[in-house]
Formats: structure tokens, sequence, C-alpha cells
């Protein structure tokens, strides 16, 4: 229970319905298709379309997707809608050109887009609304304009200058050169246009039609070597998730080419330690987290790529036997030196969970990696590009190597966990390569220490940078903050926060839906 005399927020708890986001006209949009009849995922999808417009530095058309749908006969299945590299892509082009990384800034960081594809995918294969239905109030806030949140202008201020370097980003993201201010109103016409095509065609208007030739045409602008034929092979793919036991509740990520399968590794580590007795906010429990957290990442950066690529078996990786092995690496007292110090990718995303008054429950993922991605947007349908290629290492025989139609390795993972064989939570936490660390983070406060979900949210959060050291944000106390210094981990503050993330724990005693969404961004949880 939250100490009511301290600023937060209770838990969202409804019957019929609930949505979280991290926007909230898009918990609205989601709570308005939800009771107007519309089921979880016509109003995932609804929710996931308005954030493109009012959120666009963390998602869009031009991203990927992925989502988990357990549907109320028990059904769960799980859709990878990320894209590939180019085909013409190949590792013996970048090492023929002198090129040994995809930056960042790359244009070769650009890769299909997989969102609108498996948006379609979900809407026909789980939802029960038209796609126009399900775009109508995207379109409406990207014709007629919204009011910026406070966090999504504190975002964009900082990307400014790079969105001025590109032509249609400057034309579709700047007023006047400058990023938007809180409360003024943004408009995209041309988006609003594109989601109308889309929602009249289908996604072969994106990727068959006049906006794909634009997408190809602005890639190749720049020198990239994205086609038509790569467009036109995009798939999203239906897949069963992986699960793992974690104290008795079935944990499920999606395989890879995401990292899901690193946040279940970090679960089987921390399961060999008795952390209930510990203080959750003290000092041992972060400590015992960190060590595991760079461990499993380790494995991540090692094996994770795409499936076709991958050298060790998701069934190893996530055992028992194998966590008991990492486990014993781990000194409760200190930092361990000899574990590899890793440089997390940094992307802005968003993460959105819906339940109907069925008990059709949807975890759902959206992102374009870094802000505004590879900061490039087509001029005439206002789509800003993903640069998730820049996850790809070029070093031949890595599974994570970049080659021609590969899917990289991918920080963005929705997750779910189970109990007596039905949906207990929906979940997910933003925030790039801390997405691992924030699953096992929310796991650990609702299982091991009796968190509700927002608390468990809410609970401050560190993680490292690229130089080894441990980001803590305000809210840790600076007692913990000293007792982890004195375990060797070298300390700074935070400057801003690690992501944002949304849950919706389901009581089928009720039944009833307990939803939390992050203070860390402008969203809500909301119901009926």
């Amino acid at each position: 229970m939250r100490d009511f005399q301290k600023p937060g927020r209770s838990v969202v708890m409804a019957r019929n319905g609930a949505a979280a986001t991290s926007h909230p006209l898009a918990s609205n949009a989601a709570l308005s298709v939800l009771r107007q009849g519309g089921n979880a995922v016509d109003a995932a999808l609804a929710a996931s379309a308005v954030l493109c417009v009012v959120e666009p530095h963390m998602t869009g058309l031009g991203g990927d997707c992925f989502a988990i749908v357990a549907e109320p006969d028990g059904t769960v299945r799980g859709y990878n809608g990320s894209g590939r590299v180019a085909k013409a892509a190949t590792t013996s082009y970048f090492l023929d050109q002198g090129i040994d990384e995809i930056a960042a800034d790359s244009i070769h960081a650009v890769t299909v887009p997989g969102a609108v594809k498996a948006w379609e995918t979900l809407a026909l294969s789980h939802g029960s609304w038209s796609l126009a239905q399900i775009f109508a109030q995207a379109i409406e806030y990207a014709q007629d304009g919204y009011g910026v949140a406070p966090r999504v202008a504190t975002d964009w201020a900082d990307l400014a200058e790079d969105l001025g370097k590109d032509p249609g980003a400057s034309r579709h993201y700047l007023m006047d050169g400058k990023a938007p201010r809180s409360g003024q109103i943004h408009r995209a016409p041309a988006l609003a246009q594109s989601l109308r095509q889309i929602a009249k065609e289908g996604s072969d208007a994106f990727y068959k039609g006049k906006i794909g030739e634009e997408i190809v045409d602005l890639v190749r602008s720049y020198g990239g070597l994205l086609s038509m034929e790569d467009l036109a092979g995009v798939s999203c793919d239906a897949l069963e998730p992986v699960y793992a036991s974690y104290r008795g509740v079935k944990v499920a990520e999606l395989p890879p080419n995401g990292q899901g399968i690193a946040a279940l590794t970090l679960l089987k580590i921390l399961e060999q330690f008795d952390l209930a007795g510990l203080d959750p906010h003290g000092p041992e429990r972060h400590h015992l987290q960190l060590e595991a957290g760079r461990l499993a990442y380790a494995m991540r950066d090692a094996h994770i790529s795409d499936p076709a690529s991958m050298k060790e078996k998701v069934e190893t990786l996530i055992s028992s036997s194998y966590a008991r092995q990492l486990a014993a690496s781990i000194s409760p007292d200190h930092r361990n030196e000899a574990l590899p110090s890793l440089v997390p990718s940094q992307s802005d995303t968003i993460y959105l969970t819906v339940a109907d008054k069925e008990g059709r429950v949807v975890s759902f993922i959206n992102s374009v990696f870094r802000g505004f991605g590879a900061r490039i947007c087509t001029k005439e349908s206002g789509i800003m590009l993903q640069n998730r290629g820049s996850c790809f290492v070029v070093e031949p025989g890595h599974a994570n190597c970049i080659d021609g139609g590969k899917r990289p390795l991918h920080t963005i993972i929705p997750a779910m966990a189970f109990k007596d064989e039905r949906p207990w939570l929906s979940f997910g936490v933003m925030g790039g390569a801390y997405q691992a660390q924030g699953h096992a983070q929310v796991i650990v406060n609702m299982i091991d220490f009796g968190m509700d979900v927002q608390e468990a949210i809410d609970a401050p959060r560190l993680f490292w940078n690229d130089k080894g050291q441990i980001i803590a944000e305000t809210g840790l106390s600076s007692s913990c903050f000293d007792a982890l210094a004195a375990k060797g981990h070298e300390m700074i503050w935070a400057d801003m926060p690690h992501g944002g993330g949304q849950a919706i724990e389901i009581d089928w005693t009720g039944p009833l839906y307990h939803a939390g969404s992050d203070c860390r961004k402008d969203g809500q949880a909301v119901g009926y």
C-alpha cells in the first residue's frame, strides 16, 4: 500500500475492461473502443495508432511491432512484426566498403518497417473492427491536432537539431524550425492521409503502393540499399511464446530475434537467491539484480539474433542448470570485476496493454528505436523511418552479424505471466536495453515483495551506461546509493528516468482488472 501523504498513483481497478498506455489520449482511445463493443485487440491497435501521432519520437508507422494475445479460450499467440535489413545489405558488402559498424545515424540502419503488417495481421486474426474504425481517432488527432504532452515535449526538444537536417522531418516534426512546446498544438495531416490510405487499401498501400515507393526513394537518396522487393517481402510471423518458471509463476516472452529470453535468463538467475528476505529497496537486492543482469545481457549480446542464425538453443539459455552456473559467479558482497562490461543500446518505444470484458488480454509494443528513429521522414506521406539495423554487428561468424534479409537483435519485448494456466499479468517496460532488466524487476517486485502493479512499476530503477557506471534514479535512497558504491559499483545519479512501463494484473475471482501506468511518462491506466 502506498503512502497517501506522498505523491503517487493508486492502481486502477475495473471489471469490464482496462487499458494502460504511455499517453492519456491513447488510453482514452482504447477505452472508447472497449465501451463501443470493440475487443482488446481493436483497442490496442487504436491506441497504438494514436501513439504514432501523439508520441511520434517513440513510435510510428515506420517502426516495428511485437505482441502477445491471450484469448478467452486459453489460446496464447505471439506475433513478430519486426522488419528485415535489405537483401543487398550482405556482410561482404560492408566489408568491401570498409564499414565495421552500423552506426545509429547510418542509412544502413534503416530496416523494413514491420508495424503496419503486424497491425493488419492482428486485426484480421483477433480483431472485430475494420482498420477504418480502428484508425478513426488517430486520424482525427493527426488532422485536427493535439496538445503536446510535457514529457513528449521534453524529449522532442532534445531531438530538434537532427530533425532539422532532413527536409521531411523538418516539414512534419518541427514548427518554425523548432520542436513544439508543451501544450502547443501539433498537426500531422500527411500522416492522417497515410492512415486513411492504409485503412482503405490495407497494408499493400504501405508496402506496394506510393508510400512504399517514397520510402525506397528516400532511403536510396541517402545511399541506402532498400528496395520495393524488400518492402513487398515483409511478414508478421505468428509464433509460440517461450516460457520459464519463476517461483511457480510461468513467465512468457517472445523467442528471438527479440531480447525477451534475456529477461527469462535473468529471472532464472535471481531464482537461485532468497530475495523475499531482503529489503526490496535495499542495496543487497539491487546488487544481486545488477550482477544477474550483467550476466544475462552478456548472454544476450553473444547469442541472440535472427533465429536462423542462433548457435545455442533457447531452452539451454533459459534453463535452471545454466542459471545455476551463472549465479555461482555472483558474490553478495562485492561487484564481480571479471564479468563483462556491456554497452547497452538506447531506444524510444511505446508499450501498452489492454484487457476486455471477455477476458481477452493483449501485451503490445511498437517502436522506431532511438528518438525519431533514423530521423529521416518521407515528405509526402509523413513516415518517419526506424534505425533498428544499428543493433547488428559487422563481425563475420557472430550470430547477430548483419546480412541480407536478416532480422536484427531486437530490444522491444512484450510479456505475460500465468498462474494456473490463466493470464495473471500482462506487462512491459520501455527503455531500450533496459527492458529485460525492467521485466525482471516488475516480476520480482510483485512475486517476492508483494507489490501491486503500480508499486512494482514505480519502484526506483538502476541500469548501467556505456562506461559501466550504474545510473540510479533519484528515487533511490542515498544510503542505498552509498552501500552499492561500497560493493564496488561506480554510481552516478540519473538525469532522466529509465524508460516507462504499463501492466494489467488479472484477478479471476472477481473477475477484476488491476491496471498501472508509469509516472515516468505522460500516460495513465483506465478502465470501466
